[in-house]
């Protein structure tokens, strides 16, 4: 199971997440900050489990660029 969580409000929206995992992340047209597709918010966290390993060297590099260091990945 893989948990990415993203702290959408501290969002600069450099774009570095969309380029590395697109298919997890999208730049929103009404703000142009960072979206995590299919998420859950909880109090401005956005939160995607997901049993897809396969994603998890695409976010991880996509957490390690990112220059505000808002994405989280976990590995359960």
């Amino acid at each position: 199971m893989v948990i990415i969580t993203l702290q959408r409000n501290k969002c600069i929206g450099c774009n570095y997440c969309v380029e590395l995992a697109p298919r997890q992340f999208q730049m929103s047209k009404k703000d142009g900050k960072s979206v995590l597709l299919h998420a859950i918010d909880k109090k401005g966290f956005f939160t995607l489990k997901s049993p897809d390993v396969s994603m998890l060297e695409n976010v991880t590099k996509a957490k390690e660029a990112c220059p505000v260091n808002i994405i989280s990945v976990k590995l359960k």
